[in-house]
């Protein structure tokens, strides 16, 4: 990279420079790892499958073990009375904690389920 600064400057007998000071570390600091398209899919502790997509996803050093979610959208099944049920979930955003294996998904929470519940709310922790 230097070697390229250095070449670029006898070539064109100009080096530009960024000032430090234009520089935006807490954001680079803050949303050091980061992706679009973000999915994810396992299974919880009682065997069943989950699915997680967000639109975007992002980890920050402070905190290693939440993985910061915008635009979730997904599906979990769980059982209740022997009976299988899967919901489809989606919210504005969510938290998920690799640690404490939870779902927290916050701001216009949707829950449509296959037995026909249905769940409104603006913070909802999922146990995984």
């Amino acid at each position: 990279m230097v070697a390229a600064l250095i070449a670029g400057s006898l070539f064109t007998k100009q080096l530009l420079w960024t000032p430090i000071s234009a520089i935006n570390m807490t954001d680079i600091v803050s949303n050091q790892f980061k992706m679009s398209g973000a999915a994810f899919a396992g299974t919880d502790t009682n065997g069943e499958p989950f699915k997680i997509k967000a639109a975007s996803a992002r980890q920050e050093y402070d905190t290693p073990n939440i993985i910061f979610l915008e635009s979730v959208s997904g599906m979990v099944n769980r059982l209740s009375n022997g009976e299988k049920i899967t919901d489809n979930i989606s919210a504005s955003s969510g938290q998920y904690n690799r640690k404490k294996k939870t779902i927290t998904l916050l701001g216009n929470v949707k829950i449509d389920s296959s037995n026909g519940d249905k769940v409104r709310t603006n913070e909802l922790v999922i146990k995984l």
